[in-house]
């Protein structure tokens, strides 16, 4: 898993810096909570996750709550008069290892430490394995409006290439019951480009997909395959057991997902994001894109506050110790510059289908843009709107477009 950024040391109260708490309000505010714990580790994953077999005695589920229950409130404290969470997003990991009654537990901790504004949209991941009709059921009980099921493949032999211990049949049967249960709102994550996946296996997935967007699902996720550095994964790679994922073949995936899922009904609203209306899109995700503020409670969690960021501890055991003890769970932390905010506007906006106002590009970012346009890559209505906008080869070529645009 990926080394935490260095920054700068992070006030052991956890104090934010008086100009970050100014506007606190005017943004959406979001809460996010990582549940560390898994039963397996999948071979492509790099998130700050731990098996039973590497936590030993060291933290427990129940630790780790405790440890939760009292970051929040210290947030509630250094954020004084902080607004209702909008959204809640409580990710891993594998959340659905907790139970209903555990998801239930985590969401009130946030309600006494935030209150939930009207409305609320309120997300857990899950693993299909890990659910059943009745943890559904007591999800929707405890106020949860959104589930996201981590389904990556529906082809046998795809699955195993990414360690993926569920049934390929499992992540449809949990969306039905989901929906069956009383949710409006369901996300299927797909992951595309894995070594040996060929064109009808990805083809049977969208399939498999199609079939639950007939049931009801209104959001799906799909992403590239990335091999990530000290991944199980990237070993098989650089000694030659599986190749590397082919960028060009990620991209002909791309394209027959976009129109796979177009075909029937769904937008895209960013670059790996489809809903079917504007109501199903994650709008605890847009606040990630939108330059929101969220505070991210667990460990490794990272947070961002009126340009200020930062993240904590990545292991359960020295989380639950730092909190304990009275002490914020922040390992570092960096006060963002103009420059930096402009950096990540432009790289998150862009990636929207709403796009990008083009009066936050400046004169050579606008000609840039310009030429942008007329290579193919923006949409030159919306570039004559006032909005810089991804065309389907720009999605494809996302990062090279905001490198021109920032020069």
């Amino acid at each position: 898993m990926p080394a935490l950024p260095e920054g700068e040391p992070a006030p052991r109260d956890g104090a934010l810096p008086a100009a970050a708490l100014e506007s606190l309000g005017e943004r959406p505010f979001g809460v996010y909570v990582h549940v560390p714990f898994c039963a397996t580790r999948c071979g492509y994953c790099d998130f700050n996750t731990y098996t039973p077999g590497e936590l030993g005695s060291s933290a427990s589920p129940q630790s780790w709550l405790e440890g939760l229950r009292r970051e929040l409130d210290l947030a509630a404290k250094v954020l004084g008069d902080a607004p209702e969470a909008e959204t809640v997003f409580v990710g891993g990991g594998t959340p659905s290892l907790l139970g209903a009654q555990g998801l239930a537990d985590v969401l009130q901790a946030v309600r006494d430490a935030f209150g939930l504004a009207p409305g609320a949209e309120v997300t857990t991941e899950s693993n299909p394995e890990s659910t059943s009709p009745e943890f559904f059921a007591g999800l929707l009980e405890a106020g949860f409006t959104r589930v996201s099921l981590g389904m990556q493949s529906a082809v046998p032999h795809v699955l195993r290439v990414l360690d993926r211990v569920h049934t390929p049949g499992r992540p449809i049967a949990a969306a039905r019951e989901a929906l069956a249960a009383g949710f409006a709102h369901v996300n299927l994550d797909l992951i595309y480009g894995t070594p040996g996946e060929g064109p009808d296996d990805l083809r049977a997935s969208l399939d498999a997909v199609g079939e639950a967007i007939a049931d009801g699902v209104d959001h799906i996720s799909a992403y590239a395959l990335i091999v990530e550095d000290g991944t199980a994964m990237a070993r098989k790679v650089r000694s030659g057991q599986i190749p590397s994922p082919d960028d060009d073949v990620l991209a002909t995936d791309y394209e027959v997902v976009d129109d796979y899922l177009s075909g029937l009904g769904l937008t895209w609203y960013e670059v790996s994001n489809w809903a079917s209306s504007p109501e199903a899109q994650c709008r605890h995700n847009l606040g990630y894109w939108l330059n929101g503020d969220w505070w991210g409670a667990g460990p490794g969690a990272h947070s961002h506050v009126g340009g200020v960021r930062w993240w904590n501890v990545k292991h359960p055991a020295r989380y639950a110790e730092r909190l304990s003890a009275g002490v914020s769970p922040a390992a570092g932390r960096e006060v963002l510059t103009e420059q930096d905010r402009h950096v990540e506007r432009v790289m998150l906006e862009l990636r929207l289908s709403r796009g990008l106002p083009l009066d936050a590009l400046d004169e050579t970012g606008r000609k840039a843009g310009e030429e942008a346009v007329s290579d193919g890559l923006l949409e030159p209505g919306e570039w004559a709107a006032g909005r810089a906008v991804l065309t389907l080869r720009g999605r494809l070529l996302a990062d090279g477009v905001v490198r021109r645009l920032l020069g």
